[in-house]
């Protein structure tokens, strides 16, 4: 059985989560100290000894397929004898099983596709090509082979979402410095500065959602231009491929809507990109100090020693990833230039380019989710790092106005002019002396709009205000990083994960059922 020998086929090419990622592409270089690096001729790292496809569901294979739900369709619409459905069906499965031998010929092209189908059942067999044109048909090929692409980065995306959440979830009292225009600004804890990247990666997956209903209309049976007068049941071939509907208007299916697939997944891929970009920029702020508050587990190819320099240990799967997010910006912005500019039917759009790019996209999210099990978080030294710096002094700002009714522009004069004593004199918050708080308040509040002559904090207030645990926990608006909050994020975060897992789920099942309805019709014809 044809069938049979796929799923060896399928098992063969590796198509497994493994370690919670998918093992792909250049992502098996990040856990495998041992794998031989190159840089293949689009830019991208990848590791040599893997020679197999991630998707065996090529041209060929998608071209059979289109074939068999023809033949199936033609037959019970009355377009084919019996007979001449069975010997073209027995025609059909010789070459698939051809094509499937060690070395065999796997054309890619409807025109080096049907001389098989000839030798294999006499020029008879091209009456199933009426109707249809190379133009429909590899269009078609090209939807269904970005259909798994986009499933598989789906999968990917709700795989690292998962990954994000968990970390929250193991890091909810780890407080760390955040930082706007790269500097230090306010303390916060790392479970909702985590929690925001599920949200942006959550944004992707439904960008990935979007595109996938869109895609997923088939152009087959709608020829070049106005389609034909040999009467095709597109809408029944469709159902056989797994489509949600038709790409209904004939000229639309191929001639204008094809240039936009580059262009989409050129949106998903650069929002996937910039947000991997940003996270490892992050943390390469910390490889800039001897003392990082976080940084790679070394071992398992992580991380390597300069050649040079004994002390160094370089982030070498975080410089891969960048490359590679970078790669994937420039293929993005292709995709658009390859489409402007040209009449609807030219080429230059198609073939692919876009293949490879969601293809690349899924890989980098899976090395970015191994990049975050890589990682290693000091919580101590993280707090430590905090409290070099002043980035507590808003929460002054805003205490003095909550509790003592100072506008919050003089109170944050006075906190501005204390952190400015502080780092002339070489105070941190934890040393910073009370009494030259008092002062400067005096000297810079004091007498305005009938407000107190002392600073109105007691000295334990005032340690409270700019203690970082202190700030986190007590912000008090929808969506901050205080522990009601938190809570109740974590929950949101975790019931739109299920959904947008359900939904790839869901899509695979229904490709599955409709490959197995055209299946058991298409071997009733060969009597299996």
């Amino acid at each position: 059985m044809r069938k049979k020998q796929f799923l060896a086929a399928v098992l063969a090419f590796g198509m497994t989560l493994t370690g919670g990622h998918f093992v792909s592409g250049y992502g098996n270089i990040f856990g495998r100290s041992d794998a031989t690096m190159n840089v293949v001729d689009d830019g991208y790292f990848t590791c040599v000894a893997e020679a197999a496809t991630k998707y065996p569901h090529d041209n060929f294979y998608w071209l059979g397929e289109m074939n068999k739900a023809t033949i199936v369709t033609n037959l019970s619409e009355g377009l084919l004898t019996e007979d001449e459905a069975r010997s073209f069906a027995e025609g059909l499965e010789k070459v698939l099983e051809d094509g499937e031998k060690p070395g065999a010929e796997r054309p890619r092209l409807v025109t080096t596709f049907e001389p098989l189908l000839i030798d294999a059942a006499g020029e008879e067999v091209t009456k199933i090509h009426a109707g249809r044109s190379s133009q429909d048909m590899l269009s078609a090929a090209t939807v269904m082979e970005m259909r798994e692409r986009l499933l598989t980065l789906s999968e990917n995306l709700t795989t690292l979402r998962r990954t994000l959440q968990k970390m929250a979830a193991e890091n909810e009292n780890t407080i760390v410095p955040a930082y706007t225009n790269g500097v230090q600004a306010q303390p916060e804890r790392y479970a909702h500065y985590l929690l925001a990247l599920d949200d942006a990666f959550a944004r992707d997956e439904e960008r990935v959602e979007e595109f996938y209903a869109r895609i997923n209309r088939s152009p087959l049976g709608s020829t070049v231009l106005n389609g034909t007068s040999w009467p095709l049941n597109r809408e029944k071939m469709a159902r056989y491929m797994g489509f949600d509907e038709i790409a209904y208007n004939t000229y639309d299916a191929v001639q204008v809507y094809s240039p936009e697939e580059g262009i989409e997944q050129g949106y998903v891929t650069t929002s996937v990109a910039l947000h991997i970009g940003a996270f490892i920029e992050d943390i390469m702020q910390q490889y800039a100090q001897p003392r990082p508050w976080i940084m790679l587990e070394e071992g398992n190819g992580n991380t390597y020693a300069s050649s040079a320099m004994p002390q160094k240990r370089n982030p070498g799967i975080l410089n891969r990833a960048r490359t590679n997010a970078s790669t994937l910006l420039g293929m993005a912005a292709g995709a658009s230039y390859r489409a402007h500019n040209i009449p609807p039917g030219m080429a230059d759009p198609r073939g692919g380019e876009v293949l490879k790019m969601t293809e690349k996209t899924a890989e980098l999210v899976a090395d970015y989710n191994y990049i975050l099990t890589a990682l290693k978080i000091d919580p101590e030294r993280s707090l430590e790092e905090i409290n070099l710096d002043w980035s507590a002094s808003q929460e002054v700002a805003d205490v003095m106005m909550r509790e003592y009714g100072v506008p919050f522009r003089l109170g944050h004069h006075f906190a501005s002019e204390m952190v400015g004593f502080a780092r002339a004199n070489g105070y941190t918050p934890r040393d910073f002396p009370y009494d030259e708080a008092r002062r400067i308040y005096r000297e810079n509040v004091a007498g305005h709009l009938d407000l107190p002559d002392e600073l109105p904090m007691s000295e334990e207030e005032f340690r409270e205000t700019i203690d970082p645990v202190a700030i986190v926990n007590h912000r008090a608006v929808l969506g901050g990083p205080q522990e009601s909050e938190m809570a109740v994020m974590m929950k949101r975060n975790a019931d739109r994960l299920a959904v947008d897992e359900a939904w790839a789920r869901n899509e695979r099942q229904k490709l599955k059922a409709a490959a197995t309805r055209l299946d058991e019709d298409f071997e009733k014809l060969l009597g299996e």
